[in-house]
């Protein structure tokens, strides 16, 4: 994945990205803040146990704990998860694999010095969900990001997000999930011991490992996914 993680990097590699994210715990989120979520779902609906669950989704009010990248070119993998030693080291949990672990501060900055050496880059709802995430929680780290996940929607060159793929940029109305699309074409499936649901309770109990582990599961299929439909449906979109 780097010079540090690998022999060193390809030009401009293929590289598929994905994140995970423990939301803050709910007596931490400052009282006003906690009102508004409140309103707001109150307003639409929602009931207010899932606002207090599901910080991780609402930007800004969960931390960036893990970023799984896998290099299509090398076929080979890659993890940044919270801990201390800001170095890459072997991954035992994934034979093949590295890992570097850092405070959420370190692993978006080596995140954002790999990902401006990098190409085309594939995620699975990344222009919606870990691109903004990414973008936002280095804004508030006072990190500068190397490059935009959020361009310009129609285009699968610079970001190729397969979600939006497979729904033909909303064409087909419903969007289904990467486990669900995995299953389709034959591709791995990254479910396990863990889903994203877990990752709050995981991180609160301090075991990365496993959130480094599932995220590069994910990081994985989302590759192999993208491998699937790239002689087929990407040649219809630009590039």
């Amino acid at each position: 994945m780097s010079a540090a993680a690998a022999d060193g990097p390809l030009k401009h590699p293929l590289v598929a990205f994905d994140i995970e994210v423990a939301g803050l715990e709910w007596e931490e989120v400052d009282e006003a803040t906690r009102h508004y979520l409140m309103e707001r779902a109150r307003r639409k609906g929602d009931r207010e146990e899932d606002v207090r669950n599901r910080l991780a989704l609402v930007r800004g009010l969960g931390r960036v704990v893990s970023i799984g990248m896998w290099n299509l070119d090398k076929d080979q993998g890659a993890v940044l998860v919270h801990g201390s030693g800001c170095k890459w080291e072997d991954f035992g949990e994934v034979p093949g694999t590295k890992v570097y672990r850092g405070n959420e501060r370190e692993i978006l900055t080596e995140f954002w010095k790999l990902a401006s050496t990098w190409g085309t880059v594939i995620t699975y709802n990344g222009r919606g969900y870990d691109g903004p995430v990414l973008l936002t929680r280095s804004a508030m780290l006072d990190i500068s990001p190397t490059r935009m996940f959020s361009g310009y929607r129609y285009q699968v060159g610079e970001h190729c997000d397969l979600m939006e793929v497979l729904n033909f940029f909303g064409a087909a109305r419903e969007s289904f999930s990467l486990d669900y699309w995995c299953r389709r074409f034959g591709v791995e499936s990254p479910k396990g011991r863990m889903d994203g649901s877990m990752v709050g309770d995981k991180a609160r109990k301090g075991h990365y490992d496993d959130i480094a582990e599932y995220c590069l599961r994910d990081t994985r299929a989302t590759a192999d996914l993208f491998r699937k439909i790239r002689p087929t449906l990407l040649p219809l979109y630009r590039s």
